[in-house]
């Protein structure tokens, strides 16, 4: 233990942690994180978490909203890799369900085709057709997107002959 690392009381833990929700949309297993980081024990930790539950600072179903929004227009990542991410957090699959509803299936059926364009287009000095395809269904599969999408995009934009 550091000598100069700080303590807290349990109302500067509420604070410090009202503060850290309200900036940012978190998850339960972030703002536990933060709590044990800052070295608090489990009883003030489920004190706090209650509080800021109870406050609508921490809101799991908010989070998981805002976390799908934001990862699919900013990082245009597909569902698959929002699923995966939000369940590594820890979201109920209820919440994952809802989070997936604030993606319009037009929005994104029309971002993955300008994601997929965007890379053909970058890869358009690769020579070999296999490749070419190789390359383009890793980098959308990467992204989260579900693969029946991928393989009929591949095969429809490098239509030489199929996988």
């Amino acid at each position: 233990m550091h000598p100069t690392q700080k303590t807290y009381t349990v109302e500067e833990a509420k604070r410090h942690l009202e503060r850290y929700c309200a900036y940012q949309e978190r998850c339960h297993k972030e703002v536990q994180k933060k709590l044990r980081d800052m070295r608090m024990i489990p009883e003030a930790i489920d004190l706090i978490i209650h509080h800021l539950l109870q406050h609508n600072f921490l809101n799991e179903t908010r989070f998981a909203q805002a976390f799908a929004r934001g990862k699919f227009k900013t990082k245009k990542w597909g569902k698959q890799r929002i699923v995966r991410e939000l369940k590594f957090r820890e979201i109920s699959k209820y919440n994952i369900t809802l989070a997936l509803k604030e993606i319009s299936e037009e929005a994104y059926l029309k971002t993955f085709h300008e994601l997929a364009e965007k890379r053909l287009r970058q890869l358009e000095f690769e020579t070999n057709i296999q490749k070419k395809k190789k390359k383009l269904a890793d980098y959308l599969l990467y992204r989260g997107w579900e693969s029946n999408l991928v393989w009929e995009k591949v095969h429809n934009t490098c239509n030489d002959k199929p996988l």
